[in-house]
């Protein structure tokens, strides 16, 4: 029997992590639920836009590592800490509004809490520290 942590792992190592061996968004479809949301500080995502946005990061930052730190089971949910590094090279130019050529790079945090129902990631609620990101990349 999978645990619930073994469930989550793949949702860092082979979607948010910018992995060229696996299709992050079929591994994606794989873990959420079909009534998946995830909610953020400004807006909630469905699966759908979950996906486009990490398109997007993954063409922005390259080398983007997600790599879980402490997780804690706790019934239904799973809570995880991860540190954030990557080194952004947006072909726009500019990341969340500052200036990049891929010459610096930044490490951070995110807090994530997950439901899992029926074997899948229903929810996600999140929080990431990308102001200490931007700092780092000025």
């Amino acid at each position: 029997m999978t645990s619930l942590k073994e469930l989550v792992l793949p949702f860092y190592e082979k979607a948010l992590t910018v992995n060229t061996e696996t299709n992050p968004a079929a591994v994606l479809f794989d873990l959420l639920d079909d009534d998946f949301i995830s909610y953020g500080t400004i807006e909630n995502k469905n699966s759908e836009q979950l996906i486009g946005q990490l398109r997007f990061f993954w063409k922005m930052i390259p080398d983007l590592v997600w790599a879980p730190q402490e997780i804690i089971e706790s019934g239904n949910q799973v809570i995880v800490r991860s540190k954030i590094t990557g080194t952004p090279n947006s072909p726009e130019g500019k990341f969340f509004g500052v200036p990049t050529d891929g010459s610096k790079s930044f490490e951070t945090m995110s807090i994530d809490i997950h439901t899992i129902e029926n074997g899948k990631i229903l929810k996600v609620n999140h929080i990431e520290d990308w102001a200490t990101a931007l700092k780092q990349m000025k």
